[in-house]
């Protein structure tokens, strides 16, 4: 690239970077893989840019690359499971739990406002349990299902950048919404309530937890909620079980939690922080919410620190 195209490719490139970001999380489960696949993303697109034709928009020219760059980053990587994708609920509420950091586990993204991704996208392919069912395709057919079903590619246009036939799009597009199905929720499963009523639940679980009070998280939660803890295997269903889990297991007591509020994925999430014996508070896991009506459906409790520097918390309270 010359000097002189290269302040014309960065204001042209850099609004898209972050619903590349998007995009590449989508494919890979990972923010901090996406960040990584964005810049290599935005340099390839930089050295190439002198024989950018404009025959699409460069829009398209980037998530050309982008998921490209994804798809071979796939072929040396394992998909990225939440522990409800490696088996099924625990009975054993209240015992020890063992981590398996070994797992490569799926990671959340930080909503952004102003994220173009909320634009060109609906709300729905930005949740946590639709990131994780798109961990169980194959890498091509979640490419293709993104493509067409999130991103609204024409299938000649997927066939043109998987080197494939219109057909075989199609076809694979079929497979990956049909084992989508089996794994995803339905839509209508998750019942949105308006922005304050989701403050006013956040803010009485945050005030349930600093209290240490184990009854009223539980009374916040649906019957059914599921609760899962990266890098923990074990997850729990049910009310009966998280209490168990609650009260045998979770550190702390009143008045030894601390809560900053996020966002995660699109939906509420918080910065959960423990005492500890100097009387600071350091980050203890990043929770993260699906709202089901008036309630709690599903918890994810992150226990990877590094998130709190990824979702701009503080290191220390």
């Amino acid at each position: 690239m010359t000097v002189d195209a290269e302040p014309d490719f960065l204001s042209q490139a850099d609004p898209y970077r972050r619903e590349l970001l998007a995009h590449c999380y989508r494919m890979l489960g990972s923010v901090h893989d996406a960040e990584d696949l964005v810049q290599e993303t935005m340099l390839r697109a930089w050295r190439g840019y002198d024989r950018f034709e404009g025959r699409s928009s460069l829009r398209t020219w980037l998530y050309r690359i982008a998921t490209t760059q994804c798809l071979t980053a796939l072929e040396s990587r394992g998909r990225r499971p939440l522990p409800t994708g490696l088996g099924g609920p625990s009975d054993t509420g209240g015992l020890p739990l063992e981590k398996r950091d070994e797992v490569p586990w799926l990671e959340p993204l930080p909503s952004d406002d102003e994220d173009p991704a909320t634009i060109v996208t609906s709300r729905e392919s930005m949740r946590l349990a639709f990131v994780a069912a798109l961990q169980h395709l194959p890498a091509k057919q979640r490419a293709v299902l993104i493509l067409r079903d999130v991103l609204a590619w024409r299938a000649a246009e997927v066939a043109d950048l998987l080197d494939t036939t219109t057909a075989a799009v199609n076809s694979a597009l079929q497979r990956a919404r049909a084992q989508l199905e089996e794994v995803a929720p339905k839509p209508d499963e998750v019942l949105e309530p308006a922005t304050d009523d989701k403050r006013r639940l956040l803010a009485r679980y945050v005030a349930a937890f600093e209290r240490k009070d184990v009854d009223a998280i539980v009374a916040l939660l649906a019957e059914d909620a599921v609760w899962e803890m990266p890098p923990y295997p074990t997850w729990f269903q049910g009310q009966e079980q998280i209490a168990r889990h609650l009260t045998g297991q979770c550190p702390g007591g009143p008045g030894d939690f601390r809560f900053v509020t996020t966002e995660a994925n699109g939906e509420p999430a918080v910065g959960m922080y423990l005492r500890a014996d100097d009387g600071r508070f350091l980050p203890f896991a990043l929770q993260a919410f699906t709202v089901r009506g008036s309630r709690y459906s599903h918890v994810v409790s992150f226990f990877d620190h590094r998130l709190f520097d990824t979702f701009g918390l503080p290191s220390t309270l």
